[in-house]
This record gives structure tokens, sequence and C-alpha cells, in this order.
């Protein structure tokens, strides 16, 4: 027989989505073990400024509102743990959670592990980041107004940063390896058919060029005729897609053609009973912080529900 206690609710990452399913199984008295992982606040832990999360008049830096939402989490119970999980198995209830060898069980699991931009792997890439480069123009277009950028992609999110880049940048350089666009034709020819958007065919980034402070330009290569630029610029945005954090879980969960967990219309459910997901693990839509919490609070939600028609 195991002596290992079973948690009514371990919430697995803890960026925006993770921290409010934490707050509300904690009101909700389930007591929840919130394992952190080592990467404590997810994607917002690099993002300088905040200005579009509703209750901060004057915008927050990303970890300041998650350090915020993570007392609020603390004051209600919860309890936390800043390790990575290593593996689960969901085989049977209650679920078996490890770190390591250390093993923990709860009778329901919300994940929130999040997703990881991809970046190109430039050292200056990850030298400029958040001093020019970054990898979502949503959270972060707004600071490169009348200022030239430059988006790398060639599928669909990077048509729709380009075209999101074209309200605040005076211009939009779209860098891309191939000779034609992996993105939906609709997008593509918006692009191709914007007047403050060009499109550099053939063309790799090198490197990200800057004075130290903040970024000044890019060293292009094109693959084609073998020669290199550099181009005049202030902001370098990353669009070569996201990668779910679901490794852990070694297929156990059901997920779409991208990696992203697949969950019920209208819930938080995944194929597995009483093993609920939200946050960008299991959206590659809207990938914002207060869509994330929006789904981290269906989690709890849905979690507490199943508890209690189990009578747990």
């Amino acid at each position: 027989m195991s002596d290992v206690k079973v948690e009514k609710v371990i919430i697995i990452g803890s960026g925006p989505a993770g921290l409010t399913a934490a707050i509300y199984s904690a009101r909700a008295n389930l007591n929840p073990l919130m394992i952190e992982g080592e990467e404590v606040g997810g994607q917002l832990m690099t993002t300088t400024e905040v200005e579009n999360y509703p209750g901060f008049t004057d915008g927050i830096t990303g970890p300041a509102l998650m350090d915020v939402t993570k007392k609020q989490a603390a004051r209600f119970g919860t309890r936390f743990i800043s390790k990575n999980v290593t593996k689960v198995d969901l085989s049977k209830r209650p679920f078996k959670v490890w770190i390591g060898q250390e093993e923990f069980q709860a009778q329901t699991l919300i994940i929130s592990t999040g997703a990881s931009a991809k970046y190109l792997g430039l050292e200056s890439e990850k030298k400029y980041a958040n001093r020019g480069v970054s990898a979502c123009a949503t959270c972060d277009g707004a600071f490169f107004k009348d200022v030239p950028v430059a988006v790398v992609g060639g599928g669909d999110t990077a048509m729709e940063e380009a075209l999101f880049l074209t309200r605040f940048a005076t211009h939009v350089h779209v860098l891309h390896r191939r000779e034609e666009f992996r993105a939906s034709k609709i997008m593509a020819d918006r692009v191709l058919a914007h007047d403050k958007i060009t499109v550099h065919w053939n063309t790799e980034l090198k490197e990200v060029l800057g004075n130290g402070k903040m970024v000044t330009a890019a060293k292009l290569y094109n693959n084609q005729t073998k020669e290199e630029m550099d181009l005049p610029l202030e902001g370098v945005f990353i669009a070569i897609g996201h990668k779910p954090n679901t490794g852990f879980l070694e297929g156990q969960l059901e997920e779409d053609s991208l990696g992203y967990l697949v969950t019920k219309p209208d819930t938080s459910e995944t194929n597995v009973e009483a093993v609920f997901a939200c946050g960008d693990v299991q959206d590659s839509v809207y990938r914002q912080a207060i869509t994330a919490a929006g789904t981290g609070c269906m989690a709890a939600i849905d979690a507490e529900r199943w508890l209690e028609s189990k009578n747990l």
C-alpha cells in the first residue's frame, strides 16, 4: 500500500493559467499543490512591460504581475514546489507525478505548462531579448512606434505579426528563407499587398546587430545570391512558431497536429477523465496572459465539480 499522500488537485506549471487555477481551487478549499517548474512564472517572466492586462492603469512588468498573482494564490493556501515534473502516469487514479525519484499522487491534475516560443538560436538574439528582439507582436508591438522592424517567418503567425506591426512601425520587413510562404493564401496576399511591408525572399537572419543597449540593425543573408547586407531597424520579431511544453507527458494525452493538448469544446477536459488543461499548452490561437488566466479559472472549476461529483 502506498503511503504517498493523495492530493485533491496538483497543478503543473506556474504561468497565468496555473496561478489562476491555484487561486480558484485554493478558495474552494481544495488545498492545491502547484509544481511550478524551475522556470517559475512562464513566458511573462521574459516580458518587460505588460500594458494590456486589465487592472494595471500604468502597466506592469511580467515578473511583477506573476509575483503578485503568486502571492494571491499563496494567501489562500496554495503550496509550491519549484522543480520540474519529470514524468507522470495517467493510466489510473490517483494519478502519479514524479519529480526525479519523488512521487506525488492526485485525484485531479491541471496541466498548465505553457508553450515556448521557437527561436533561431543566435547568440545575438538572446543578447537583445526584450531590447528589440521579441516573439510576440501583440505583446510588444506598441513599443515600436515610428521605427522600422523585421518579422522572421513565413507561416500564418508571421503574416499576422507583420500585419499587426504595420499599425505602429514605419515599415515592416518580412524575412523568409524560402521563395514562397507556407501561410494561407488569404494571409499571404494581405501581406504582399500591404504598402508598409517589404518581403525579402530567400533571406535568413544571420545576426541581430545593436549598440549594446538596443537593436540597431539586422545582418541578412540571401541563400540564393550568397550576399549579405545590414538592414537598419529597431525591432526583430521571431515568428517561427511555438512548441507546447508537453514532453513530460510522453504522449499520454491527446494532442493536435501542432502538439497542443486537445480539450473538449467549452471545457478544460482532456481525453483522460479528471485531467484538465489550460493556458498556452492547449491554446495555439490567442496565447495571451488574460486568455490563459481565463482558462485557468475554467480548469479549477472543472476540477472542483469533478471532485464534487465523485464525493471526493
